[in-house]
């Protein structure tokens, strides 16, 4: 089994959590850890061997489950809502509310700052030799 970067304890220090969120949370949070994994994957990154780091593996972890914790509360917010509408309109005489739902299908994800704080993404630039050959990306 894979590693799981965040509890349900972590969550619960943080906020207090009703007994239909503990046990989303339960499910989720595998779920984001093992999603991260595969997001770093992507960029050329292994979590696990970071966090093994001597140096600076237990402020990474800590990283790593601020991001996770993170995922999983944006997740748990859209329990309450209407899972199935993303948009909706209500009004009442003259006055009307328009409101989106930020997660509406309850997916995890993750912004691009909290992959950027992990090191995941770079800034990177291409150039084309005019010179040479073909063009290189440099990070």
């Amino acid at each position: 089994m894979s590693t799981v970067y965040a509890t349900v304890d972590d969550l619960r220090t943080l906020r207090s959590l009703t007994a239909q969120e503990k046990e989303a949370a339960a499910v989720l949070l595998p779920q984001a850890s093992a999603k991260l994994r595969l997001t770093a994957q992507r960029y050329r990154a292994d979590i696990d061997a970071r966090i093994a780091d001597e140096t600076t593996g237990e402020d990474y972890a800590q990283a790593v489950k601020s991001v996770v914790v993170a995922a999983v509360f944006r997740a748990l917010s859209a329990l309450g809502q209407s899972a199935t509408a993303t948009q909706n309109t209500e009004s009442i005489g003259a006055y009307s509310l328009t409101y989106t739902f930020a997660n509406a299908g309850q997916q995890l994800y993750f912004l691009r700052n909290e992959l950027r704080d992990l090191g995941l993404l770079r800034q990177t630039f291409g150039m084309l030799d005019i010179y040479g050959g073909g063009a290189d990306v440099h990070e």
